[in-house]
């Protein structure tokens, strides 16, 4: 038998895509049994809350519809009785089941079924190709749609994409298709179902949460959907990313209008919640730079160190380097000293007070602590090793935007940049200038890293819009 002989083809539409908070608007399930339609059912359903204005254009369902039909309650009893004993079939199937699952056991009612995901069906059967979402499988496989994003409607393309591949694949080669299908997908045991399912495919910052309103863990990614999952992979049951998923009871996410929003936003958050599981771009206020002090005394120390940490970079004067802690700022200077024989003490890398360095008795340091070299001579050595040591000079005169758009959310973002600082980020561009005006320059070396990565595509450089 190739498919299985009960199945519950369903379809929902919802208030959003986050299984316990948004709700169902619309419900159709068609009873298959031996391979016929034995019942068509489909009702909206009063969700009781407001449906988004973005989700009442993609879907057509208005407020103004929903407001006298029932409630799931009311529906619960016809809905499991149509799912009972048969496999729950739908396009991203968790998500679906997700929604049902909670609805359920928001009434204290339990639900669980067997679950084949067409996405994957497809992807089993087709991996010539790459699209698999409900509008490329109408279109390669000249699939029917009487009303598209209704419930009724894509349950309607559903069967019949099953109806072809059953006709098109010999048994065996379908059945083990489905049974790849029907696998579970590795999640965190405290999370509910359908809540990776609910991720958008598109660019954002994601956030897992524990038993509490504290971040676990902050990330970003181009993908979220494919992203978060990959947490949970069956390759990463062991160690930080075992001991992440353990603790993972709750997953939100913020969707962006492209990467470099993804990437800004995911800095700027970690710093501000310190999640335990993030190691990088936590707030680092002893960032500093090194200056070369106008001094030639023999033996004193030239290098002061100038803090940079929300700094403006417009009020630097001759400052060398941007350092995360003193030891890298130390293993430069020591590589330094290895390259133009500079001298240890001087760069206050030697604690030693008198007498040559350790350095220059193993003949690496030219002696401007032995007295054979005079200080301003070693010192000007030292000037022109740090000369390219120095942040990145900006690549234009002042401020410039970096405008990203996603087709499929129909969002914009405008960054604006300058010095290497991310002054802000607005949602038109007609604001720009406003926010510019007072924009507050704060040096961040993780910006600054992050930026200098950016702006090495030339693709990236030649979306710049200096502004003047």
């Amino acid at each position: 038998m190739s498919l299985p002989s009960r199945l519950a083809v369903v379809d929902l539409e919802t208030t959003g895509a986050h299984p316990q908070r948004d709700r169902i608007t619309e419900i159709a399930i068609l009873r298959i049994e031996a391979g016929e339609v034995v019942e068509r059912w489909s009702s909206l359903t009063n969700p009781g809350v407001s449906i988004p204005p973005t989700i009442q254009n993609f879907t057509g369902i208005t407020n103004a519809m929903v407001a006298d039909a029932p409630p799931f309650e009311a529906l619960a009893d016809a809905v499991h009785a149509l799912l009972d004993g048969a496999v729950f079939v739908a396009h991203n199937a968790r998500f679906d089941y997700g929604f049902l699952k909670n609805a359920f056991e928001r009434m204290g009612r339990s639900f669980d079924a067997a679950v084949l995901c067409t996405v994957k069906l497809s992807r089993a059967l087709y991996p010539q190709h790459h699209r698999h979402g409900l509008d490329a499988l109408i279109a390669r496989h000249d699939l029917r749609c009487a009303a598209r994003h209704r419930a009724m409607g894509d349950a309607e393309v559903l069967w019949q994409f099953l109806t072809q591949v059953r006709d098109a694949f010999a048994g065996q080669t379908l059945e083990a298709c489905v049974e790849r299908a029907m696998k579970r997908p590795a999640r965190p045991p405290g999370l509910p179902e359908g809540v990776l399912e609910g991720l958008p495919d598109s660019p954002g910052v994601y956030f897992f949460y524990g038993d509490n309103d504290l971040p676990l863990y902050i990330g970003k990614s181009k993908r979220l959907r494919a992203r978060v999952m990959s947490h949970f992979a069956a390759d990463r049951s062991t160690g930080k990313s075992a001991e992440l998923a353990r603790q993972v009871r709750r997953v939100e996410w913020e969707q962006t209008a492209g990467e470099l929003g993804a990437l800004l936003r995911e800095s700027n958050l970690i710093k501000q919640h310190s999640p335990l599981h993030n190691r990088q771009l936590r707030r680092n206020d002893e960032v500093f730079g090194l200056r070369l002090l106008p001094s030639v005394r023999r033996k004193a120390v030239v290098l002061e160190r100038v803090p940079l940490s929300d700094s403006d970079p417009r009020d630097w004067r001759d400052v060398h380097g941007a350092f995360r802690s003193r030891r890298e700022a130390d293993n430069l200077l020591r590589e330094l000293a290895l390259l133009y024989r500079l001298c240890p003490r001087r760069l206050g890398l030697d604690s030693g007070r008198s007498g040559a360095c350790m350095a220059h008795q193993i003949k690496q340091c030219a002696g401007v602590c032995a007295g054979k070299e005079t200080p301003e001579a070693h010192d000007a050595r030292l000037a022109l090793a740090l000369a390219g040591k120095g942040v990145k000079r900006w690549p234009w005169d002042g401020p410039v935007c970096v405008a990203e758009h996603d087709p499929a959310t129909v969002r914009s973002a405008f960054h604006l940049l300058d010095r290497w600082c991310h002054l802000a980020t607005v949602d038109a561009e007609v604001d720009v200038h406003d926010v510019l005006g007072g924009a507050c320059y704060a040096f961040d070396i993780d910006i600054y890293r992050l930026l200098v990565r950016w702006f090495d595509a030339a693709a990236h450089r030649e979306a710049v819009v200096p502004l003047p």
